[in-house]
């Protein structure tokens, strides 16, 4: 070996060690910081949005009070308005934008159709309507709960939107036919019962209740919805790997040793007990499950352990956003938030829509 290429060496080992790519836990680790930082940003922001101003410094002030890392004086009107109401909103705004987004990306996966979501697959309105019936016509009484008839009814409408999809003419575009009808079924019943059987104050609340309201939430609907999307999204991660292995059919997961008629189950279960968690607490809102997921597909790759929490944080930082808009657009008057979701999903449901049929 020539003197010049013992002395080059060491510098082609420089330009080596330079070039070494980034390690991809650190990656994950940075990406995972950013999303936690636009997160608690987003829900600070979202909280000093409203008729009374309130800056991020007393936010700050107040939620530290109350955490016991410091004892600033604050006013008790901006106490009440951050600790009380705006904080507790944004809380289960975000955890309602990030379970329902998990639920679109399950249901994506284990349906291998791109348009689905719990509330065009009917599942929402299923949920509703059990809702309602414990609520207005008293079904179940105190055994079941408005929470409990939710789940009944979504998992009665994600049955029969299944039994219809296999006796019709098969593939996944008659699973999205087949929410439909059960959408519109379920409404039907909703409206029945809510005109039928309740008076004019109690109809007013329940039709914007199920328009998506976030309206009054409290810190034990915060632990709920909270808890519920967390154990949602752990349950999700172990999944990972079998929705992989979905989105290229049940023959394929089969293969790689999945046991498809059991992981379906779980998943489909845990999709219905999410929406209906989030349908009892806050109404009816749809298209986060079926915007958010494709969003992070477009931004991570396809591969479920980047797409389940990069949906979980843009679903949440959504849904922040989308109820603060709400709440300041027609103040003093708040516009229920599944219309704010409904007006950002409806225009990305028809582009899918047209996209798909461009490749078909």
């Amino acid at each position: 070996m020539s003197a010049d290429a013992v002395e080059g060496a060491p510098a082609a080992a420089a330009r080596r060690v330079r070039r070494k790519p980034f390690p991809r836990p650190a990656i994950a680790g940075l990406l995972a910081a950013a999303g936690v930082a636009m997160f608690l940003v987003s829900v600070g922001v979202a909280v000093t949005l409203g008729p009374a101003d309130v800056s991020l410094v007393n936010v700050r002030d107040v939620v530290t009070n109350h955490l016991g890392l410091t004892s600033i004086v604050v006013r008790a009107s901006e106490d009440a308005i951050v600790w009380q109401e705006r904080l507790p909103r944004a809380l289960v705004a975000a955890a309602c934008g990030a379970g329902l987004g998990l639920c679109g990306a399950i249901l994506q996966s284990l349906l291998r159709n791109p348009l689905a979501d719990p509330f065009i697959l009917g599942v929402s309105s299923g949920a509703s309507t059990g809702a309602v019936a414990v609520g207005i016509l008293g079904l179940g009484g105190t055994v079941v709960g408005l929470s409990g008839g939710a789940f009944i009814g979504a998992l009665v409408a994600f049955g029969l939107v299944l039994l219809l999809a296999r006796y019709s003419t098969g593939g996944t575009g008659s699973i999205v036919l087949a929410g439909v009808a059960s959408t519109q079924l379920f409404s039907a019943l909703t409206s029945l019962m809510v005109f039928a059987f309740a008076d004019s104050d109690a109809t007013r609340g329940v039709m914007f209740w199920l328009l998506g309201s976030l309206e009054g939430m409290r810190w034990h609907d915060v632990a709920l919805t909270a808890a519920v999307a967390t154990a949602g999204a752990v349950i999700v991660l172990l999944h990972t790997r079998s929705l992989d292995a979905f989105a290229f059919g049940d023959d394929v997961a089969a293969s790689l040793g999945i046991h498809v008629a059991r992981t379906r189950t779980i998943l489909l279960v845990l999709t219905a007990l999410l929406t209906a968690t989030f349908v009892s607490v806050a109404g009816a809102i749809g298209f986060v499950g079926l915007v958010l997921p494709h969003a992070a597909r477009m931004m991570f790759g396809q591969r479920h352990t980047r797409v389940v929490p990069a949906t979980a944080f843009l679903g949440a930082i959504f849904m922040v956003w989308v109820d603060a808009g709400s709440r300041v657009a027609f103040a003093p008057t708040p516009l229920p938030v599944g219309v704010g979701t409904a007006l950002v999903g409806v225009p990305v449901f028809v582009l899918l829509l047209v996209r798909r049929g461009a490749r078909a």
